[in-house]
């Protein structure tokens, strides 16, 4: 601890972590001394030593969850942390976590209120629905509808719409967990609207849609259009619902993109309920959305379920602050980080990719070589499977250095740079790259190709 490298040190850690740091070094040297892998006594002098406690706490003390550079083409990175939040949202959060705010009091009345009226007014304006509440994600929210809707009674879903989520979610399982007796109609190909009425009996609670976000049928398919499903429900006084999964609130026809169902489409299709994300194609924070008839949310609300899913202050904030952005789909599309990767054009991205190749500039070819090509984005998240954006790359080809070793060396900068790895190269995807980070990673690049012996 009296080394001088030590010494110094303690005007920027704690000692608790100096000491943790120097036993665990400690530790590691009388291991290798057992083994008979340390012999020279040398390196056992507290000025040697003090050189490995440095490096250990420089990494004790980083931060576990880091900001790192997403150069894969994937959008809506689940593994990354899926959206962006806008510029304007993280002013908000700022003001709000830095001090106290009206979560859950009325200013005009000076008394207890709901934390849902925060986002209630501006979900209802843009969508659409006669209430709306917001808990931690939308598998929350799939889960208190089913627990308070069809608990102890049947919930009709088709074969064909039994997805499985990341992380081996299932929705099967989901209902299972939520007490609903699952009542499966139809093949996995085709289901027909008498599946759903010859399925419907006095058992049961609810009819459940659920969208195929993260994949496609193709071929010979068939599945009943909301609407029908809607009129069946009303005849027989079953609610409907839809877990539309991505909340999408732009049309992205209008943008030379597959269309995508909207959620405003999906409640005028007359849906008693529906249910989405409040991050991926929103571009906001994760959360859940529950937009629909107000006995059947108030029910939702009133759940004791729903004290154990409720969103804090901060997710509160934020997606309000996104929402405010889509009163205007221009704002929108030029300030949601989301929209505006998907968005980017071709010609933009070639510009992009040739400009960070101009900030890396000429390299030893040695480790590996830089060059430019065509290649296809992903929107991520579980929305769009099937489709592909073209984009422009930044590939480094192996030379003396592995494509996999420029991969492990690039996820070791700080920040950490990830990129993918195909037919021996490192692509880096500029349309995932922000702004101020192709600096960062034209350096980075430098560095590499400088590393000796690769």
């Amino acid at each position: 601890m009296a080394a001088p490298r030590l010494v110094e040190a303690s005007s920027r850690y704690p000692r608790s972590l100096i000491v943790r740091a120097v036993q665990e070094v400690l530790d590691e040297l009388r291991r290798a001394i057992a083994r008979g892998e340390l012999l020279d006594a040398n390196r056992l002098e507290p000025d040697r030593v003090s050189l490995p406690v440095i490096d250990r706490l420089e990494s004790l003390d980083r931060p576990h969850l880091r900001p790192v550079i997403n150069a894969t083409g994937v959008i809506v990175h689940t593994n990354l942390g899926r959206s962006i939040l806008p510029e304007r949202v993280l002013e908000r959060l700022r003001s709000v976590a830095g001090g106290y705010s009206n979560l859950e009091y009325r200013l005009d009345e000076g008394m207890r209120g709901s934390r849902y009226s925060h986002v209630e007014g501006i979900l209802q304006e843009l969508m659409g629905g006669e209430a709306a509440m917001v808990v931690n994600n939308n598998a929350a929210a799939v889960l208190i509808c089913l627990e308070t809707l069809a608990q102890g009674r049947e919930a009709v879903v088709s074969r064909g719409q039994l997805v499985e989520i990341g992380g081996a979610f299932r929705i099967p399982d989901v209902m299972k967990k939520s007490g609903a007796v699952m009542v499966e109609v139809g093949t996995t190909n085709k289901t027909h609207l008498r599946d759903y009425e010859e399925a419907i009996s006095s058992e049961t609670g609810l009819l459940l849609r659920v969208h195929r976000s993260n994949f496609q049928l193709v071929g010979f398919t068939q599945d009943v259009d909301a609407k029908d499903l809607v009129a069946l429900g009303r005849k027989h006084g079953v609610p409907v619902m839809e877990d539309l999964g991505s909340g999408c609130l732009v049309d992205f026809s209008r943008y030379g993109l597959p269309r995508e169902p909207t959620v405003q489409e999906v409640l005028a299709s007359g849906v008693d309920l529906v249910t989405f994300s409040g991050d991926k194609l929103l571009g906001g924070p994760q959360a859940g959305v529950i937009l629909g008839r107000k006995p059947l949310v108030e029910r939702i609300k009133a759940n004791p379920l729903n004290r154990a899913m409720r969103i804090d202050k901060l997710t509160l904030a934020a997606l309000e602050e996104t929402l405010r952005l889509y009163r205007d789909e221009e704002t929108a599309v030029r300030c949601i980080p989301t929209l505006g990767m998907v968005f980017r054009s071709y010609k933009s991205l070639r510009s992009r990719a040739a400009g960070l190749k101009r900030r890396i500039g000429k390299i030893d070819p040695g480790n590996f070589t830089v060059v430019l090509a065509d290649g296809t984005s992903k929107t991520g998240g579980g929305a769009l499977p099937l489709l592909d954006l073209p984009t422009r790359l930044v590939a480094l080809a192996a030379g003396r250095m592995s494509a996999h070793r420029i991969e492990k060396r690039l996820r070791e900068h700080d920040p950490p740079i990830i990129a993918r790895v195909e037919n021996d190269r490192v692509l880096l995807d500029v349309r995932t790259i922000q702004d101020g980070e192709l600096a960062t990673v034209a350096r980075a690049v430098q560095q590499l190709a400088r590393v000796p012996g690769a």
